[in-house]
């Protein structure tokens, strides 16, 4: 159920168990890089699919996502099979890091830190529809890795919106709701890509290291 990435060169800080958005699932090129670049770093990373995209890809069928509580219920399910002896951080892209961000409201497994990148906080155009309303009960660390253009929320929209609670923010140069900037911009995708892994791996060893602090 899940596909690990694991560095090759150093012992891993920590594990992410990272679900993918809403039309493209665990195999596309935003995951594979993702997963490789936080695992390079120290970060044992895992990738799944929601059972409507297992089903999309053996029949060749673009599927619409299911609707929440059984997207829950599943990425519950896959949490099962985190390894047992790391800290465990939960989180996606997009729908996915909406979905993990209820879970770490209601979930059993311990959860120490979440990480959105590109979270939908309304649908484009739609300011006034937010999805935030869960953000006040997420009782550990919350990071938002948001592109400044993103149509499902800017950074100039997002410092005005009213939200129960405010999430951490990494806002990525001129990106679009997967990160990517316009050529003249001057920054790439990749920059924007690396400069999110860095930001998601300072924030897990933080995370870490505040509950490291906690048990002593």
């Amino acid at each position: 159920m899940i596909e690990w990435f694991k560095s090759k060169t150093q012992p891993a800080i920590g594990q992410f168990v990272f679900a993918h958005g809403a039309g493209a699932g665990s195999d596309s090129d935003f995951m594979q890089n993702m997963a490789t670049l936080l695992s390079e770093q120290g970060i044992d990373v895992g990738l799944f699919d929601f059972e409507y995209m297992q089903i999309a890809k053996q029949t060749n069928k673009r599927r619409p996502p299911e609707r929440a509580p059984k997207l829950l219920s599943y990425y519950e399910q896959v949490l099962s099979q985190a390894q047992p002896n790391l800290p465990l951080f939960i989180g996606g892209k997009s729908m996915g890091g909406r979905m993990a961000s209820i879970l770490a409201c209601s979930t059993e497994h311990p959860v120490l830190g979440v990480l959105a990148f590109g979270y939908p906080f309304h649908p484009p155009g739609k300011p006034e529809k937010l999805r935030t309303d869960h953000f006040a009960d997420i009782a550990c660390p919350f990071l938002v890795l948001q592109g400044e253009r993103d149509t499902f929320g800017t950074r100039e929209e997002l410092a005005t919106l009213p939200m129960p609670k405010q999430p951490q923010y990494i806002w990525l140069t001129d990106g679009d709701h997967s990160l990517k900037p316009r050529k003249k911009s001057g920054v790439t995708e990749l920059q924007n890509r690396e400069t999110a892994a860095l930001g998601a791996v300072e924030f897990i060893q933080k995370c870490v290291d505040l509950n490291l602090e906690g048990n002593q």
